[in-house]
């Protein structure tokens, strides 16, 4: 079932890089701008995975061509083929969560929503330095800028939920793992979900040194 905020939190994550990046649209965004930019978000992370596998698909139909001359091209097609063949199924994958979007768009026009996600749009530009923060000394062996920019907002999303909108950290944690299997690779929602779990023992750890 889908739940106003839940549609909030694909809103914003899937408009939160532009929002970023140029602070004054979060003043003049309504829902149909934020529906616009989950859009362009959605439409141009397809295009891009599809172009990448097209591209290395390309690539391992000119190395089988030499491979009866040289066995390493040979090797080398059938890893490159291994890679387009996985790149084309996270585009599939990818554009089966797109069809999703007339009942995401449906919900997405409802106050509650739209009131939602502003305020986790307004919370992780107000408290970026902060949740950058605390999500990189819960890091373990990896930094936050190796992250792909959709995982990082996903995770930062959870943060500021748990921190700052009074949200249980066992359903910010369980939210952000649904939006990693939605729109990340497969396998990171594990990774999100044991950094997650790290930054909610340091808030309990925070909260119970602090008293509050």
């Amino acid at each position: 079932m889908i739940t106003a905020r839940r549609v909030a939190r694909e809103l914003a994550l899937l408009s939160a890089a532009q929002v970023l990046r140029q602070p004054k649209l979060l003043d003049e965004s309504d829902c149909r701008s934020l529906i616009l930019m989950a859009v362009r978000t959605l439409a141009s992370d397809v295009r891009d995975t599809l172009e990448q596998a097209a591209t290395e698909l390309s690539d391992s139909q000119r190395l089988l061509r030499h491979s009866e001359f040289q066995l390493p091209h040979l090797e080398k097609a059938q890893v490159v083929l291994q890679d387009a063949l996985q790149r084309a199924e996270k585009g599939l994958n990818k554009i089966g969560t797109a069809l999703d979007l007339p009942e995401i768009l449906y919900f997405a026009h409802q106050d509650e929503v739209q009131a939602y996600a502003i305020a986790l749009l307004r919370c992780l530009q107000r408290y970026r330095a902060e949740i950058e923060d605390l999500v990189n000394r819960s890091m373990v062996d990896w930094q936050l800028e190796r992250l792909t920019q959709l995982d990082r907002t996903i995770i930062e999303i959870a943060v500021a939920e748990m921190r700052y909108l009074d949200v249980a950290k066992q359903v910010a944690i369980n939210e952000a793992i649904e939006l990693a299997k939605r729109y990340s690779d497969e396998g990171s929602h594990r990774f999100i979900n044991g950094v997650l779990r790290r930054i909610s023992e340091a808030l309990d750890t925070a909260q119970a040194a602090t008293g509050n």
